[in-house]
């Protein structure tokens, strides 16, 4: 039976925890997630599951950190003046912001606290730092 690997388009289905079993991401209730296996469009920890898996395979990848999203960088985390914000914008801790920089480019920080004069937001992927669980479903491979 043919097995994934390096180059293949696969098609799988998965199901993302943290580890308090708390799901993340799944794809069970839509189409099956796509990607190019080696093309960085996932990350090596999850992309490593698969490969070797043939269609109908299941597999459980604990994947940590460095794996996955990355450490978690302190010095990712900024206190913002609430003055230098645009005064409509209604903040609230867990609130995600997507930013534009100056070169086009967007990124998304979360807002981890709010007072009346400063706001703490952190640049860190919210998955930054953690150890992940993804079971995993090998539906096909183009």
């Amino acid at each position: 039976m043919t097995q994934a690997k390096e180059g293949d388009k696969v098609k799988v289905h998965y199901t993302g925890k943290l580890e308090d079993g708390a799901v993340f991401d799944t794809s069970q209730d839509r189409s099956p997630l796509e990607f190019t296996i080696g093309s960085g469009q996932v990350i090596p920890g999850f992309e490593n599951a698969v490969v070797g898996l043939s269609p109908g395979e299941k597999t459980q990848a604990k994947v940590p950190p460095e794996d996955g999203y990355g450490p978690h960088h302190k010095e990712m985390v900024i206190e913002a003046e609430r003055s230098d914000l645009p005064a409509d914008l209604d903040l609230q801790a867990g609130q995600q912001l997507n930013v534009r920089q100056e070169d086009g480019r967007v990124f998304r920080l979360t807002v981890i606290d709010v007072t009346e004069s400063k706001v703490t937001l952190d640049a860190n992927h919210p998955l930054a730092g953690k150890d992940l669980t993804f079971d995993i479903e090998l539906v096909e491979i183009d």
